[in-house]
């Protein structure tokens, strides 16, 4: 079997980094850590635990693509990589699994399993992000940004775009496709994530960076996202207009802005309780999937903005520490 390789990434994970350090030692045969300007101690315990180190340069834009790049171009000669975000663990058994599977396919570019959180209960937000992780397996068009890819696949396309600074691994992966390439995920447990969302302000961030990212990808392959960027259209842009509208022309007019966000609210919570979410967490989370059209549509602005201005892409943080 061809040995696996593993670059993670990190930007002041703390004690994360540890255990996710300590779940791939003695797995693989190279790990590399990258660290994004950590002011923690991210990066004495990753040489600690025999890692090699990557600083990224702190005079260019930090993005999630540039350090998995930056990974993989320090891997001696290698054939297989597993990425991992810094803030996940390892489940048992999946390298293995994985590995076999992406052997026996050679028409597979990547392999990916099943994330989920560690501390779900924890908040609302950390259960909707487990939600957003398990996702049916079988050739899949993108995965998130862990992932087993076989190295040839990653140097054809050149790597990923570091300029895309959110839903990177989604631009990656349509670009695989594009080259014909086949993806898919595995019915296997992969990692277990620490999202650490506590708040609502850290959720807001986050639906910010995703709107970012649908706007972005959007913008270099057209065809990629288009649902998600009409549904910003029209509920973070066209609908909060005409509501506006109203009140100043005609305020009955108004009114058909709440009762189209109220519709969208039932239609989310009954198709949550189809899809197995418990009915009390459904329609909590159907209030923020609702409510996520907003910063959402913020963050497709800021893009434009951004590339409209030539300003730099610089990263969207939810997490700190």
């Amino acid at each position: 079997m061809t040995p696996v390789d593993v670059v993670l990434i990190g930007r002041n994970e703390g004690a994360r980094l540890v255990a996710c350090l300590g779940s791939v030692t003695g797995q693989v045969r190279q790990v590399v850590y990258v660290d994004s300007g950590s002011t923690d101690s991210s990066v004495t315990e990753a040489e600690a635990r025999g890692a090699r180190v990557v600083r990224l340069d702190l005079s260019t834009p930090f993005s999630a693509a540039r350090a998995r790049n930056a990974g993989f171009d320090a891997l001696d000669d290698p054939g297989i990589v597993m990425f991992i975000d810094g803030d996940c663990t390892l489940v048992p058994g999946f390298l293995d699994a994985a590995c076999a599977h992406l052997e026996a396919h050679p028409g597979l570019a990547l392999v990916t399993g099943w994330r989920s959180e560690i501390h779900r209960d924890a908040s609302v937000y950390n259960q909707l992000c487990d939600w957003e992780w398990h996702r049916p397996a079988g050739i899949i068009d993108a995965c998130g940004g862990d992932m087993m890819v076989r190295a040839p696949a990653w140097q054809a396309v050149g790597g990923m775009n570091p300029q895309v600074i959110a839903a990177e691994d989604d631009e990656f992966c349509t670009r695989l496709r594009k080259a014909g390439w086949r993806l898919e995920r595995l019915p296997l447990d992969m990692t277990r994530h620490d999202a650490a969302m506590l708040r609502f302000g850290q959720w807001w961030a986050r639906a910010v960076r995703t709107g970012h990212g649908f706007a972005q990808v959007g913008y270099l392959h057209p065809d990629y996202f288009t649902t998600e960027r009409k549904r910003m259209q029209v509920y973070g842009l066209i609908l909060p207009v005409l509501f506006l509208i109203g009140l100043a022309v005609f305020p009955p007019l108004s009114l058909l802005a709440p009762a189209a966000y109220g519709l969208n609210y039932l239609r989310t919570a009954r198709g949550l309780v189809r899809d197995g979410v418990p009915t009390a967490q459904a329609w909590r989370h159907a209030a923020l999937l609702t409510l996520s059209k907003i910063p959402n549509t913020i963050g497709a602005v800021r893009f434009h903005a951004r590339r409209l201005l030539a300003r730099p892409m610089n990263i969207i943080e939810y997490k700190r520490g």
